[in-house]
């Protein structure tokens, strides 16, 4: 089993693969990556023309540096169909909805790989995206997130999630899964990937920064979007910010000074730290170097 390098995604902007107003001016939102959707925002008499672009859209959302994923169908079907033509050098990464647990992963990946070498493409060129979107799957979250070598990401979906339990996509009614998924994610060395709650609503603004900060601090790592107004509200949440990376080397300067005099712990700034925090410093730095 290979396991690539983890992406450095802040934002991952949703773009329906058929929508050639969303698809021209993708690579001018500032996204990490852009998703072409094959899936919810695709209608089913439109999923084969929407698949048949799926090349071509790949190479102009991509123009501007993001990487390039496609969320495929749950259905085997149309996934297989799917996998068949995004797989191509312009992609970089699949999303597969509904998971139903690891054997689901093992059994796309298998296929991704035929076509992989089909296309003339190394192995493992596909990165995978995986999201947990039932109550059943969500019994099996640990294995699903080391279920292949080319998972770089996991989120527990919120709308689908919320259908399944009869509940409305609150950080209330998700907060148990929803932390289950970053805790799941981080054992198995992959990115949580989400907010803890909707993404549907686009006009409240405030509440929206207010639960990207929340969710950054509670370790997501990244997050989607279906709008491209939330891209920089994302980008801005999901790194670190000038006041938090001035901070981290303060932090970091004065625990190695206090290491090289054989102390363990030592006060900074009105806080006592020691090795954990030290070390949480040293991931903003690393996270903005990057």
């Amino acid at each position: 089993m290979f396991r690539r390098d983890l992406p450095v995604w802040r934002s991952l902007m949703f773009c329906p693969a058929n929508a050639e107003r969303f698809i021209a001016k993708a690579h001018l939102r500032g996204a990490d990556a852009v998703i072409l959707d094959l899936e919810d925002s695709v209608a089913g008499t439109e999923k084969a023309a929407a698949r048949a672009q799926i090349a071509e859209a790949a190479v102009r959302v991509g123009q501007g540096g993001s990487d390039v994923l496609v969320r495929i169908n749950r259905e085997l079907d149309l996934a297989i169909a799917d996998i068949g033509a995004a797989i191509c050098p312009a992609v970089t990464g699949l999303v597969l909805p509904k998971v139903a647990g690891p054997e689901h992963v093992q059994l796309l990946a298998e296929v991704i790989s035929a076509q992989e070498a089909r296309s003339g493409l190394h192995a493992g060129h596909t990165r995978l995206v995986v999201l947990v979107e039932t109550a059943a799957a969500l019994e099996k979250i640990w294995q699903i997130a080391r279920a292949d070598g080319r998972i770089v990401a996991m989120a527990v979906g919120g709308e689908d999630l919320a259908t399944d339990l009869d509940a409305e996509p609150t950080a209330d009614s998700l907060y148990v899964a929803k932390m289950t998924g970053v805790q799941a994610a981080r054992a198995a060395g992959i990115l949580p990937l989400g907010v803890l709650a909707s993404v549907a609503g686009i006009d409240a603004v405030e509440a929206y920064q207010a639960m990207l900060k929340r969710s950054r601090a509670l370790g997501f790592s990244c997050a989607t979007c279906v709008h491209p107004s939330h891209v920089p509200l994302i980008n801005a949440a999901y790194a670190p910010s000038a006041e938090a990376v001035s901070r981290a080397a303060r932090l970091v300067e004065c625990y190695d000074a206090a290491q090289s005099r054989g102390v363990g712990a030592v006060a900074f700034e009105g806080s006592m730290i020691d090795k954990p925090v030290a070390d949480r410093a040293r991931r903003v730095l690393a996270r903005a170097s990057l």
